[in-house]
């Protein structure tokens, strides 16, 4: 049996590998995108051989879900940190903006989880719980008929959809004249579109 300390040594190895091989694998994507990456290229960007990158991660599918787990899980923490308030519109805002600021903060990562992938690849569990945490509030909107959309994803998509918008043009364009409070407007004109007030009456759907 191996002592505490070879243990150790071992396990710290294996995490270094899987970090090297994890971070060479997000480089390779963000240049070329999911249809050009493989396992070959990999291999002589990060400097590990084939067999030692399936014996970590079993294929490359499960390379790939291991990344963007651990890419999606990181973007869930900073979602789960928003506080819960009464109003689920202000969750919906403190949380949209919680995603901007992963974004400002972690360009690489947000940029991976935004690529295309490949139809019919089926998305690691952490991309569903960041999903259900953020369509919740949009649930409870719902449930009050409070929504001005028909029905849940319509307004959860539009939400998206702006959030998404307002990073890549940040991002991706470089906009250096951004103003300061376009994120937070955006996102109130946004919802004052799909939320009715609280003492406004809804549709009774």
């Amino acid at each position: 049996m191996a002592s505490p300390n070879v243990a150790q040594r071992r396990e710290e190895q294996r995490t270094q590998v899987r970090r090297a091989i994890l971070d060479a694998t997000e480089t390779l994507l963000l240049e070329a995108g999911y249809a050009r990456f493989s396992i070959r290229r990999l291999v002589e960007r990060c400097g590990y051989t084939a067999p030692t990158i399936y014996h970590h991660f079993g294929d490359k599918p499960g390379l790939l879900d291991a990344l963007l787990e651990e890419r999606f899980q990181a973007l869930f923490e900073e979602v789960e940190k928003v506080p819960q308030g009464d109003e689920p519109e202000d969750q919906l805002r403190a949380q949209a903006l919680a995603v901007i600021d992963f974004a400002d903060r972690y360009p690489a990562h947000y940029r991976l989880l935004a690529l295309p992938r490949e139809p019919g690849w089926a998305p690691p569990p952490g991309v569903e719980e960041s999903r259900q945490a953020m369509r919740a509030p949009f649930d409870q909107l719902e449930e009050a008929c409070r929504l001005r959309t028909r029905g849940v994803e319509p307004a959860a998509q539009a939400m998206w959809a702006l959030v998404h918008g307002l990073i890549s043009l940040r991002t991706d364009h470089g906009l250096e004249d951004w103003s300061a409070h376009t994120n937070e407007d955006a996102i109130d004109a946004m919802l004052r579109g799909l939320v009715h007030a609280a003492d406004e009456p809804g549709d009774p759907r």
